[in-house]
């Protein structure tokens, strides 16, 4: 809950309006539940940026957890090695405008994604 909190307090100073608010708290709660459940805890950085005028807010995910060792698996719809219904990853991905996993079996994961704000 704490990580929403701080999401949505971010999404709210960037300007977001409420369906992007929506999209990227849940998209954070999905990250942080990964984090904690896969990874056994973890960290989120929230920042916000600023490309080309653009404004927007990034949000950075670490765990020291085992890892992932088929990343493309993992982002397939309905994969799920618990007892959730596999849409962590992939949801998440399709909630914000970039993307990136980095992670390797022993070594953690660590997802970095970046919703803009076109408002």
């Amino acid at each position: 809950m704490t990580a929403r909190h701080a999401v949505r307090a971010a999404t709210v100073a960037a300007g977001f309006g409420l369906v992007d608010q929506t999209r990227i708290v849940t998209a954070a709660s999905e990250l942080a539940r990964n984090a904690y459940v896969h990874g056994g805890g973890g960290s989120l950085e929230i920042q916000p940026v600023t490309m080309s005028g653009r404004r927007g807010l990034r949000l950075i995910v670490r765990d020291d957890g085992p890892g992932i060792p088929d990343v493309e698996k993992a982002l397939t719809d309905g994969f799920t090695t618990g007892s959730g219904l596999g849409h962590g990853l992939g949801g998440a991905r399709r909630l914000m405008h970039e993307f990136h996993v980095d992670s390797a079996p022993g070594r953690g994961t660590t997802v970095i994604v970046i919703r803009w704000n076109d408002r």
